[in-house]
């Protein structure tokens, strides 16, 4: 079974559906099995698509996005062995939802280089904001890989 990583952020439309293609690109390119997913900790966009943003800066950079938004589930806690919070405030939803029997190792993502959360872009809803979460993501992808690729 490949190891499975889930990428959160709040509504599932900007920074977590980026971090899972920037993930899944470059654990293609490593060659590593990985099974990565995103969700949110809100419910605020059901089955939307990834924002426009997102989508472009992902284009601009061939990587392959698609994605129907959704919230994390209490099953996720056991189904992914790493659930990876875009920032403190969605880390402490999670620890907060965190059911007594999960399995999965709940962190910041920044905690694998930087110890920075992922400035959420879609305040600035401008192109220099998602260029910058994507450079971000891309950083933080590379780390996390390099750190869990023995384990894979």
């Amino acid at each position: 079974m490949p190891l499975s990583v889930l990428v959160v952020c709040h509504g599932n439309i900007c920074r977590s559906p980026m971090g899972e293609a920037i993930m899944k690109k470059e654990a293609a390119a490593k060659g590593l099995n990985i099974t990565i997913d995103s969700a949110g900790t809100s419910n605020e966009h059901p089955r939307s698509h990834p924002y426009p943003r997102t989508l472009d800066v992902c284009k601009k950079y061939n990587v392959p996005i698609k994605h129907s938004a959704r919230q994390v589930t209490d099953a996720d806690y056991r189904t992914f062995d790493y659930i990876l919070a875009a920032d403190s405030k969605n880390l402490s939803a999670l620890e907060a939802r965190k059911p007594r029997n999960a399995t999965a190792t709940v962190c910041l993502w920044g905690s694998y280089l930087d110890g920075k959360s992922i400035s959420d872009p879609w305040w600035a809803d401008d192109e220099e904001a998602f260029e910058e979460c994507y450079q971000h993501c891309l950083k933080l992808t590379n780390a996390f890989l390099e750190k869990i690729k023995d384990d894979v």
